[in-house]
């Protein structure tokens, strides 16, 4: 369990460099708009969001390279284009140069939503994939929170600290890089391509006392198909699930959130300075309930803590949306936001990457991973696009309201939908979520395993 441990641990390690990343920008947004003199419409859509526009293109191709070179490499790649992109944008001159460089992170981010979940799905024991999973949307969080100190450390440095801020990742990237090439390959993946012998010998550093020939045949039994693909009507209920709920993971504003947070604050009323601090806070307080979710998503499963995010995000966002509209001013904004932060954390932030990795086959896994990653970051790219437009035009309390009513609708997506999938092999999953048959109405659901 040691070595599975800490094999998770490295592949989740693209998490931490996704995480930094994505929110490394909120501290140099308004350095950047002024420096290049940008609307708000080119600043949001080009500079700001031209990392996100990367991610789909790295979401929507990421599984090509994962099934066909494996998870090992792509993931040694996703660090060499973190790395460039890094380095790239803290030399850029002009606003395009620096979206090139930003884009070409984004390709890594959106590839690291497919190989790093699936990698360490592959490895995992059942009864404790979900947490091995979450480990990636652990090292996000962290990823997040160290970025907003790095940013506030770095802020009085001189015109040219932005540079420094993007420019810092080159470190983590490097080391990442260093750290990748000490895992073996996922065993899955190798029976995928008829690779059984390496993938006994990993099988076996996995688990001497596994019967490693049932897993074998379940798992040969089970990808045996080669000319599948993820839009057949037998894969039609994963494919609902997966849409559903990267659609509503993006839906709550949290990708906007992160973006902005500066701004948002600023526009609650809050000093530069505290705005930067409170970013701090928000970092914070997402680590400490990715780590609840992750110590929670094996015991409770995935359903449960989904029901208590929705509920959570209907309230906090709620009360944004009031916040502004009555100008409640002071720390009123900050505190809901943690709110909702929170809630997103213990709920869609623990779950959307370890539900994903498990409810596809394994022979379309990396294709299901990239479908749903791919609408997870086309609706990532789109509303932090829209983010500085959509204030100034309709303000915050009304796109906040939006926000509210979607994640009404996620709750019934829980409700209604959303089936249990703790504690069951990935080739069980396959079989019950799946339809084996042509009968057309045939779709069975996990409740039998359900924790509620």
């Amino acid at each position: 369990m040691n070595k599975i441990l800490i094999w998770s641990v490295t592949a989740a390690l693209a998490g931490f460099l996704f995480g930094f990343d994505t929110v490394v920008i909120s501290g140099a947004d308004k350095q950047l708009q002024l420096l290049w003199h940008s609307s708000d419409a080119f600043h949001g859509s080009v500079v700001m969001a031209m990392a996100l526009w990367g991610t789909v293109v790295g979401a929507i191709f990421g599984g090509i390279p994962t099934n066909k070179i494996g998870r090992k490499k792509t993931l040694f790649w996703i660090g060499i284009l973190y790395f460039a992109s890094a380095i790239g944008a803290a030399f850029a001159n002009n606003p395009f140069v620096f979206a090139a460089f930003r884009f070409i992170g984004g390709l890594g981010v959106g590839a690291s939503t497919i190989a790093a979940p699936a990698y360490v799905s592959e490895i995992a024991p059942a009864e404790k994939r979900g947490r091995l999973v979450a480990l990636y949307q652990f090292n996000i969080v962290l990823g997040i929170l160290i970025a907003f100190i790095s940013n506030y450390s770095l802020k009085d440095i001189g015109e040219n600290a932005w540079r420094w801020m993007i420019g810092v990742q080159a470190i983590p990237s490097l080391i990442y890089i260093l750290f990748i090439l000490t895992i073996p390959e996922s065993p899955r993946w190798l029976l995928s391509k008829n690779r059984d012998e390496e993938a006994r010998k990993v099988l076996y550093t996995i688990d001497p006392s596994a019967n490693i020939s049932d897993l074998l045949d379940d798992s040969r039994e089970n990808g045996v198909t080669k000319h599948e693909n993820i839009f057949m009507k037998k894969y039609r209920f994963p494919l609902i699930l997966a849409f559903l709920i990267a659609f509503f993971n993006q839906f709550s504003g949290i990708n906007a959130f992160l973006y902005y947070a500066p701004r948002i604050f600023e526009e609650a009323g809050l000093g530069q300075n505290t705005a930067l601090l409170s970013s701090i806070g928000i970092g914070v307080t997402n680590l400490i309930f990715t780590l609840i979710g992750v110590a929670l998503i094996d015991k409770l499963g995935r359903k449960l803590l989904m029901y208590i995010g929705s509920v959570g995000y209907i309230i906090s966002l709620g009360l944004v949306s009031a916040s502004f509209y009555y100008n409640w001013g002071g720390l009123s904004v900050p505190i809901f936001l943690f709110l909702f932060i929170a809630s997103h954390a213990i709920g869609q932030g623990a779950v959307i990457w370890v539900f994903i990795s498990e409810i596809f086959p394994n022979h379309i896994r990396a294709s299901g991973q990239a479908f749903g990653s791919s609408v997870h970051w086309v609706l990532a790219a789109i509303i932090p696009s829209l983010i500085p437009m959509l204030f100034s035009e309709i303000g915050p309390e009304v796109v906040f309201l939006i926000f509210t009513l979607m994640m009404v609708l996620q709750l019934l997506f829980v409700i209604f939908l959303m089936p249990e999938t703790k504690g069951i092999s990935l080739e069980a999953l396959s079989e019950t979520l799946t339809k084996k048959n042509n009968h057309k109405n045939e779709i069975k659901e996990t409740s039998a395993v359900s924790s509620l």
